[in-house]
């Protein structure tokens, strides 16, 4: 039946409208099962190769170092310069289309396991469980007076919650800056404004967004939650609720036959969304705040194993399965469908490309830059020189020689101190002139090849164009 119009307020009389939603504080209830046991891995995976990363040693340097000073990324035993950024764009679309394919196969798992937000949410809510209890005794504290007693929990939580979030800000900045040096400077109070900035501004980040903001992050600020809905249909795994199974829901007691009564499984206890880190019901059908955390699975499953009944009443299903097309059994079979296809595809290809460039790449990079100030000279036997300057760069952690020559005009001269030595990691600016005889070519802009090789590894090679310039103007003898 259709609901009846609100009444309307008389012309002129004033109207309270609340533009906004007053935020209502979340406290999410613990629950244990198998994909909370899969949360608290992942929790410790991520903040094991976060935190620890960033102290390994590899040759003598930190391991992962973001060198923006001195413009070199190092990560384990790979040197990469601003050249090199092509590595970076293909990574970032390898990550793009890995989250679309994963998406497409079993929804928000990004945000549920892995994302930033989720993890340290997980670790602060844990630090407040450990200190001021489960959900019952949060909302009870929550609501007495300021006491000793909770005074000394609230400023625990948020002593502990403001150390973790600097410790992981420092961490962070220390993959930017030595954070061994970065370390001793803390210790001695020497630390830069440049560094104290991000340190505090990253520390803040953390503590206000997990320990704050919570699951408005998840609904506002990120922009995921808006667009992913159009990489799901109607074969992605998606958290659900049956519907049919579990309606009419209603309390009973644990001995009576439900059916009899004519109600379905759910029992109304609201586990579900007392253990929802956002605070959205799942049993009104999939929603975008939805962050597919699956802990209303293991509440749910918790709840059924005490009555008795079996498991599944919310569980990961696609809309297919509940909609009774096909069952359960096969939605793995369904998996390999045209849109995961495509995106698997995309993504080897890309995968492909990276590991061949990776392959491919040489330790070498060379610049030409022609001398403004001086296009052209003359020599005193009539021969004209070109200058230039050949920016070298080893990009190995290995010293190395190399060799300059020059081709692309008859009879070319290249002038230079050769060979030329690189230290490890390191760059080297070599004036470079030409010479040839007018007489032999055209006036004009004649190409030219600069070819510099490693004098002990001649595979270890790069060629750079540039132009050698006659002017129009010139003499020929």
């Amino acid at each position: 039946m259709s609901q009846p119009f609100p009444k309307l307020a008389p012309v002129g009389s004033p109207v309270d409208l609340d533009l906004y939603e007053v935020r209502r504080t979340i406290h999410p209830r613990s629950v244990h099962g198998w994909f909370a046991n899969w949360r608290i891995a992942l929790v410790v995976l991520t903040q094991l190769v976060f935190y620890g990363t960033a102290w390994l040693t590899w040759n003598g340097r930190q391991a992962v170092l973001f060198d923006l000073a001195q413009r070199k990324f190092y990560i384990f035993g790979l040197v990469f310069w601003p050249q090199d950024f092509i590595f970076l764009t293909v990574l970032l679309i390898i990550s793009a289309l890995t989250l679309f394919l994963f998406t497409a196969v079993a929804g928000r798992l990004w945000c549920g396991y892995a994302c930033p937000q989720t993890v340290y949410t997980e670790i602060f809510m844990w630090i407040e469980r450990v200190i001021e209890g489960d959900r019952v005794q949060r909302m009870k504290l929550d609501r007495v007076r300021v006491g000793v007693d909770k005074f000394a929990k609230k400023f625990g939580k948020h002593f502990i919650w403001i150390v973790l979030a600097l410790w992981t800000g420092f961490t962070f900045v220390g993959y930017f800056s030595p954070i061994r040096g970065l370390a001793a400077e803390v210790v001695q109070i020497q630390l830069g404004p440049w560094e104290t900035f991000w340190i505090a501004f990253y520390g803040f980040a953390t503590y206000g967004n997990a320990g704050w903001m919570r699951e408005q992050v998840c609904k506002h600020m990120c922009p995921y939650a808006r667009f992913q809905s159009v990489m799901f249909d109607s074969d992605t795994l998606i958290i659900t609720y049956d519907a049919q199974r579990g309606e009419p829901r209603g309390s009973r007691s644990r001995s009576a036959d439900y059916r009899k009564a004519g109600l379905g499984s759910c029992v109304d206890c609201g586990i579900c969304v007392q253990a929802c880190p956002t605070g959205i019901d799942i049993r009104d059908g999939l929603q975008y705040e939805c962050i597919g955390c699956a802990a209303c699975i293991d509440g749910c499953d918790q709840v059924m194993d005490k009555l008795g009944y079996p498991r599944g009443l919310i569980r990961y299903a696609t809309e297919n399965a509940v909609h009774g097309k096909y069952q359960d059994r096969d939605i793995l079979r369904h998996v390999l469908r045209p849109r995961t296809l495509v995106y698997s595809a995309i993504l080897l290809a890309a995968i492909t490309a990276f590991v061949a460039l990776l392959y491919q790449r040489v330790p070498l990079k060379v610049d030409v830059l022609r001398d403004r100030t001086t296009l052209v000279r003359e020599l005193s036997d009539g021969r004209l020189e070109n200058v230039y300057r050949l920016q070298i760069m080893n990009t190995t952690e290995a010293p190395r020689q190399f060799t300059v020559s020059a081709a692309g005009i008859d009879d070319l001269e290249l002038v230079a101190t050769l060979p030329v030595s690189i230290p490890a990691s390191a760059a080297v600016t070599l004036p470079v002139t030409l010479r040839a005889d007018p007489a032999k070519t055209t006036a004009g802009s004649h190409p030219v090849q600069f070819h510099v090789e490693d004098s002990a590894d001649a595979r270890v090679h790069a060629d750079e164009k540039s132009i050698f310039r006659i002017p129009e103007s010139f003499p020929k003898r």
